[in-house]
């Protein structure tokens, strides 16, 4: 009787025991299912209760409890002001692309929008009372491109947007002399830039210039003089300073979470034929070899050696140091403008540049690997710049401080240094984990956020093409063009103004002769000029 009770007892637990083994199977089946969060859900939830009261407790310790953004009226104001009549002297893929922002999209983009839902969110955008009257290329394809742009009726304002005729102009003199246009935008390739603005400044016309300003040093000083001496207002192109993150870095950085600042390290990494400036034409414009009839050909060297008529020069002219200083010119200039945006490191005392052409074999001057050292000794800063057009490894924008370091581009991540001074209690106690991100901003949420999990992680890593206000998403470069004609119309100092382009500038140029040259470039502060 014993010996069956004992049977049976064992093969209840048996059972017992099989019966735990297929729920747990099941369990585990229908989790498998799920996001691969799901398998981690319970611990993760414990975890995140108590990251979220860290993260309360490390957020008030840093001050950045009170931190808060600027105020914006964006999308509040159905009208600028007084309108402002906009000559495009270039109008080729940027000027299409800086069009967009200004509130103007040619009829085949409309449809394009159209097909795919995303016109609505464009026609949201802010009007900008200004009228598109003047269009200036000397290739007709652009031109006519930018005629039917500037009238094209399809925007945002609708009904209230004025139906002024739009002018074709031979040439940007022609536009300048013309007393209908009130400001200009420059979208013409680089070696054009200086001439053309100071020209413009010297006609009373406002600028909006694209980077660079220019490629040589004589140039850039004489359109500095020429604008510091008038009244235009002057933006060059970048829109780096619009955007919420980097708002939100300027006051990280004001209330030192991140230290004494020693190193920035910025980089561009691309890895495709049209990253590395290898472009043509693309079907509806049927431009071949011989087609010079319809480009304006000695217009478009200006200055420039002359040379017989290239359409690879046209399409890719960055390649070329006539026309342009390549990487620096094109992608470096992106990352000195972050820079300066937020800690105003101005001109530095010294450059070093190598680099070379390892892989882009197409007969090209400018290098497709180059690496740049500008030197601060008066504010104990290295700035390095490496860029690869071979490989598209993401490696970031990076400030390095003592305590921290912030990562910078379309969000924010700071990881507390382990051999902190600031943090060096929380870190030995366990409060900060140097392994994982301290802090991240995502311009999404507009809020400082702790990360606590490999989810978080993943997303705080992605960056967005536009910025956030007043819960929209906003392109950065309609609100650049609409900080300038804000300026125009009520006065004040544009982000990226004359003298931060001057810096820029100098900068580039000194960064260019150093590869070029093969030697070290010093900036002369007492004479101002690069020796």
């Amino acid at each position: 009787m014993s010996d069956k009770k004992t049977d049976q007892g064992a093969l209840q637990q048996e059972n017992t025991g099989l019966n735990r083994d297929m729920k747990r199977r099941t369990v585990l089946k229908a989790m498998a299912g799920l996001p691969v969060l799901g398998l981690f859900g319970v611990g993760l939830l414990n975890k995140r209760d108590y990251d979220l009261s860290k993260k309360s407790s490390i957020i008030k310790d840093l001050g950045l409890d009170s931190l808060e953004l600027p105020k914006s009226d964006y999308g509040q104001k159905k009208s600028q002001g007084e309108l402002i009549r906009v000559g495009f002297i270039g109008f080729g893929t940027r000027g299409r692309q800086l069009s967009n922002a200004l509130g103007f999209m040619h009829p085949d983009d409309v449809k394009t929008r159209q097909q795919k839902n995303t016109l609505n969110s464009w026609l949201e955008q802010e009007y900008l009372d200004v009228a598109i009257t003047g269009i200036c290329d000397v290739f007709d394809n652009h031109a006519e491109n930018g005629l039917a742009t500037a009238g094209n009726y399809t925007r945002p304002g609708g009904e209230t947007a004025p139906k002024l005729p739009v002018k074709r102009y031979r040439t940007y003199q022609e536009m300048l002399a013309d007393k209908e246009i009130d400001a200009v935008i420059i979208a013409t390739p680089d070696h054009h830039h200086a001439r053309i603005a100071t020209d413009a400044a010297k006609a009373g016309k406002h600028i909006y210039c694209e980077k660079s300003a220019a490629l040589h040093e004589a140039e850039l000083n004489e359109l500095y003089e020429t604008v510091k001496n008038s009244p235009v207002v002057f933006q060059l192109g970048h829109q780096i300073p619009q955007s919420v993150v980097f708002q939100q870095a300027k006051e990280i950085v004001k209330k030192n979470i991140l230290g004494k600042i020693t190193l920035i390290e910025t980089t561009s990494n691309r890895n495709s034929a049209n990253g590395a400036w290898v472009r043509h034409l693309d079907a509806k414009g049927n431009l071949k070899p011989g087609d010079e009839t319809v480009i304006d050909w000695k217009q478009w060297l200006g200055a420039a050696p002359e040379v017989p008529f290239s359409v690879e020069r046209f399409y890719n002219w960055t390649k070329w140091f006539d026309y342009d200083s390549g990487m620096i010119g094109q992608l470096f200039t992106h990352e000195f403008d972050a820079v300066n945006q937020l800690l105003r490191v101005g001109i530095p005392k010294s450059v070093v540049s190598s680099g070379g052409v390892y892989y882009w074999k197409d007969g090209r001057e400018m290098p497709d690997s180059l690496h740049c050292v500008f030197e601060y000794p008066e504010k104990e800063l290295t700035l390095m710049y490496s860029g690869n057009l071979a490989s598209s490894r993401s490696r970031g924008r990076v400030f390095m401080g003592h305590d921290a370091s912030m990562e910078l581009g379309n969000n924010v991540i700071i990881h507390a240094d382990s051999g902190s001074t600031r943090y060096r209690e929380q870190i030995k106690s366990g409060a900060i984990d140097t392994g994982s991100p301290l802090l991240t901003y995502n311009p999404a949420s507009q809020q400082i956020d702790a990360v606590s999990s490999a989810s978080e992680k993943y997303y705080a890593s992605r960056g967005l093409t536009t910025t956030t206000l007043n819960g929209r998403a906003v392109d950065v470069t309609h609100l650049h063009l609409r900080e300038w004609l804000n300026c125009i119309r009520n006065g004040g100092t544009t982000s990226a103004n004359i003298d931060m382009a001057f810096e820029e500038g100098i900068t580039c140029i000194m960064a260019h002769r150093s590869y070029v040259e093969k030697r070290r470039m010093e900036w002369d502060e007492v004479n101002r000029r690069i020796v």
